[in-house]
């Protein structure tokens, strides 16, 4: 087929897998592809700042090669970046706070993968010194970090798993994450960016967590949901789903203790400890920079009020800060 060159470097296994668990045809890949981009005439208000094949083939893979899906994450994918527009500024691994988040291990990926060929984030929570980093640049390193990941064609079809222990984890720090910039999260990640998330392995979570778990709930679709490992302190039930020989020491595995510094080097360089400036060439950013002065003009947006809730001594307690603009409430307890 003339199309498989889209697929060139993918192993036959892969291939398969493709074609078996996400309805990948590589005669009709080019058809696939063509369809979504004549979607992108319906949505004016957003600007497609990226529309050659390659990067269409990352949405369909996402969402199984179902068309209307995979059209709805690249106009989410966008959006996102329009409605956030200075989390995108300068959106690349030598700014400062992305540097910072990267430098103390936000996200730590490992070189391995899986046995389902998976790549692994981890995040040590308790390392999230809230004077050095704010949640915003650490997000902002996961988002840079999968968005480096996922030009690896494997990685599109098999995907990632995340893995967040929580040990040591305050209730001070815990305080910090309110359900705004929890919600920006869960939008940054599952709705808005094209990657398949095999599962978010909670470990070692004290009740607070498990309290802010309840609040985010409402905002993760099923499918997010079903994948959302609370494991507490048995790792027995983490090495049923990923092998002791994938993992560090730290979560039971056979692996040495990870060394938060990897991933920082692997996208800054070897003198990444250095303060000079640095930039990470294969990824430009997508000429988000460029195209802000533009967007900024037609779509800036107005600032939504959110209702907070605040974790306080061991209370949930509710605080409006006016209606938002649906009437549904923005947090149910479930």
């Amino acid at each position: 087929a003339e199309m498989t060159h889209l697929q060139a470097g993918l192993s036959p296994e892969t291939i398969e897998k493709a074609r078996l668990e996400l309805n990948e045809n590589p005669d009709i890949l080019h058809q696939d592809i063509q369809q979504v981009r004549d979607m992108i005439i319906t949505r004016p208000d957003i600007g497609f700042l990226r529309t050659d094949d390659a990067f269409i083939l990352r949405f369909l893979r996402a969402r199984k090669f179902h068309q209307t899906e995979a059209f709805r994450l690249l106009a989410q994918y966008f959006q996102y970046r329009q409605l956030n527009l200075d989390m995108f500024k300068n959106f690349k691994a030598d700014d400062p706070g992305i540097k910072r988040a990267l430098t103390d291990g936000f996200p730590g990926v490992l070189e391995n993968r899986d046995h389902c060929g998976r790549k692994i984030l981890l995040l040590f929570a308790a390392n999230w010194d809230q004077s050095r980093n704010s949640f915003i640049d650490i997000l902002r390193a996961i988002l840079l970090s999968l968005e480096v990941l996922i030009e690896d064609q494997e990685l599109q079809i098999n995907g990632f798993i995340l893995i967040i222990d929580w040990s040591n984890f305050s209730f001070k720090q815990a305080s910090k994450l309110t359900p705004s910039i929890l919600k920006l999260a869960i939008e940054g990640l599952q709705d808005s960016f094209p990657a398949r998330f095999g599962g978010v392995h909670f470990v070692n979570q004290p009740w607070y967590i498990h309290a802010l778990y309840t609040l985010i709930k409402p905002f993760l679709k099923d499918k997010t949901r079903k994948r959302i490992f609370l494991h507490g302190n048995n790792l027995n039930s983490l090495h049923q789903l990923i092998h002791p020989e994938c993992l560090p020491s730290e979560f039971g595995g056979t692996l040495p203790p990870y060394d938060m510094g990897t991933w920082a080097r692997t996208l800054l360089g070897p003198d990444y400890s250095d303060e000079n400036e640095y930039t990470h060439t294969s990824y430009n950013a997508m000429h988000v920079k460029h195209a802000a002065s533009a967007l900024e003009r037609e779509a800036s947006p107005k600032p939504m009020k959110r209702s907070q809730s605040v974790v306080e001594a061991g209370t949930l307690k509710h605080e409006d800060q006016g209606e938002s603009e649906n009437t549904q409430p923005l947090l149910a307890l479930d």
